[in-house]
């Protein structure tokens, strides 16, 4: 591959693994595990594969020997290079760590941690699935070195993991199976894997005795043909006796090294199947990403309803307020007692009904002949607005809990690790950063800028009420608490008192500018209520951008990828001759 076309593939590539790195899935739903299994393919593929393949693309050619427990892995390696480099052995599993073999003059290669790079080197041999034990072998050609590799179903989750992870970083796989359990579905899942990543692989069949020969390859290959791997070079190796060092018979192995050497000798056909997988590896990724693109699109369609109830739960609690203060149901209970102490100062309200003007007169001279009057009309005002104001924030937190509780994935969110806590239904903290009740604090600072308002807009001889300044501002509190049409539950004199009052055009005034002050300062408090969530969700980065991203990253790998593999491996001499000797050698 030229320079330039492997400059531009390998920069692709990092695009792509930035994007998928950064991909958020925060919301647990179905399609996420998934998804997030998805995720970690595609960066293990690129970190432990093809970054370090294409940076290094003289580096020898990287066998993966896989397959499942008792297989006969280590046996096959040691037998390859006449040396018991890896442990073989009847207790299972066997190989706990890797084993790394290669030519002394391949080693350094592999001493470095560019390749596989996720692994502790050692010179000794190790039963820790994260360290690889490095062995050099002069029996094994230059060119080419072995991977002896965890049981594919081991008993011990790590070193299952890093077999998988190991097999997805090799060039080609020397698959083995056993003629008594070749047809076992988890070879075939491993199997299935390769072909869609475009791995050569090369199956050795083990342990195969000579009169079940003919009838067992005939069987595989017909499987091999069903799973879409018909061109997947097959090697029988017969039952027989290891020699004292654990090794199989030369004879045993005869085709099989026979190919490996052709390779081994071959830089021309190295290059070909290092290019044949390389191109599969990089054409797997864009189903990979789909997946993955699809999953963050559920995700923001998910985050958009949960939005909605947090909306929804908000809004009904805004218009809650604005209903009880303007249908006059804060005039109950002490507003209404406070209210009939204020304006019966005087025995004026015991005369018969008078005219608005007259009772306007009159409740002027009673209120302003008794200082702080108000004070008490003020505060039961005030107390009625706070329970107001919180009941309805304390719905919607526990409506927008309930909704988000109950959808499938927002648990997560909900139970946060930063920002306030929202794994009960309850609003924000009663004590705000300064121990203040947020509400009250909030209704405190209204009262006191609507007396600031009173008392700056009151100022000329025109604009002088009939009233003093605190009984003024007490009564812009209850103008604002009364509707237009005095509910039924005050009695015939409150009522006309009330709309004697509202009919004053300076209380009128500064309790209209109060009202919408006040509603202004409520919308800002369950705004930051809803905050809460919305937080969250704008924390999870969740926006349909990111999946768009990881297309586009995907389609221009696609092209680049188009353009660096476009005279196919396939086609080259080296490499058809290469899988007509594995054919001729295998029979």
């Amino acid at each position: 591959m030229p320079d330039d076309a492997r400059s531009d593939l390998e920069q692709a590539l990092r695009e792509l693994r930035a994007a998928v790195a950064e991909t958020p899935l925060p919301l647990a739903l179905p399609s996420a595990e998934h998804a997030d299994g998805i995720a970690a393919g595609v960066r293990a593929q690129l970190d432990d594969y093809l970054l370090p393949r294409l940076a290094h693309p003289d580096a020898p050619l990287l066998a993966a020997v896989g397959g499942p427990t008792g297989a006969g892995k280590s046996t096959l390696v040691n037998s390859l290079i006449r040396a018991p480099a890896s442990a073989a052995g009847v207790l299972r599993p066997t190989t706990r760590a890797p084993v790394l073999v290669c030519h002394p003059t391949d080693a350094t290669w592999f001493r470095g941690t560019t390749l596989l790079g996720r692994f502790t080197r050692t010179s000794s041999p190790t039963a820790d699935p994260g360290r690889l034990h490095l062995v050099t072998a002069p029996a094994l050609d230059a060119g080419c070195a072995f991977l002896d590799t965890p049981d594919i179903d081991s008993v011990v989750g790590q070193s299952r993991a890093v077999s998988h992870q190991l097999l997805a970083a090799a060039d080609l796989w020397l698959f083995m199976v056993t003629a008594a359990r070749y047809a076992d579905a988890v070879p075939w899942q491993l199997l299935h894997t390769a072909r869609e990543r475009g791995t050569v692989v090369a199956l050795v069949l083990g342990r195969v005795r000579d009169h079940a020969t003919a009838e067992v390859v005939d069987h595989i290959r017909e499987m091999l043909a069903a799973n879409g791997l018909a061109d997947t070079p097959l090697f029988v190796v017969p039952e027989t006796r290891v020699d004292d060092y654990g090794l199989l018979p030369e004879t045993a192995l005869t085709p099989l090294r026979d190919w490996l050497d052709a390779l081994a000798a071959d830089a021309a056909a190295r290059a070909a199947l290092v290019r044949q997988t390389l191109d599969g590896a990089v054409a797997a990724l864009s189903p990979s990403v789909e997946v993955l693109a699809s999953a963050v699109e559920e995700q923001v369609a998910v985050a958009e309803v949960l939005a909605e109830h947090v909306g929804m739960a908000y809004g009904a609690a805004r218009s809650a307020a604005e209903r009880g203060i303007r249908d006059g149901a804060l005039l109950r209970g002490e507003v209404m007692a406070r209210w009939q102490e204020f304006v019966a100062t005087d025995e004026w309200l015991r005369t018969p009904l008078a005219a608005a003007g007259r009772l306007r007169d009159r409740l002027a001279a009673a209120v302003t002949r008794s200082s702080g009057a108000g004070r008490p009309l003020a505060a039961a005002v005030e107390s009625r607005l706070v329970a107001l104001v919180r009941s309805v924030t304390v719905d919607a937190a526990e409506q927008t809990y309930r909704a988000w509780h109950a959808h499938v994935g927002a648990e997560p969110l909900l139970a946060g690790e930063t920002g306030a806590d929202l794994s009960a239904p309850r609003p924000a903290p009663a004590a705000g950063a300064r121990g203040e009740d947020p509400v009250a604090s909030m209704v405190a600072h209204w009262r006191d800028d609507t007396l600031d308002l009173v008392r700056s807009e009151t100022t000329t001889e025109a604009a002088r009420p009939a009233y003093a300044t605190e009984a003024t501002a007490a009564l812009v509190l209850m103008a604002v608490a009364a509707p237009p049409v005095p509910p039924a539950v005050t009695t015939d004199e409150d009522r006309q008192v009330l709309a004697a009052v509202l009919e004053d055009e300076v209380v009128r005034k500064l309790a209209a500018k109060a009202r919408d002050d006040l509603l202004d300062r409520i919308s800002v408090l369950l705004d930051g209520e809803a905050a809460r969530y919305l937080d969250r969700l704008a924390g999870s980065s969740l926006d349909t951008s990111v999946a768009r991203r990881l297309r586009e990253r995907a389609a221009a790998l696609e092209r680049v990828r188009a353009a660096a593999f476009s005279d196919a491996m396939a086609s080259t001499p080296a490499a058809e001759q290469t899988r007509a000797d594995a054919e001729e050698d295998g029979q």
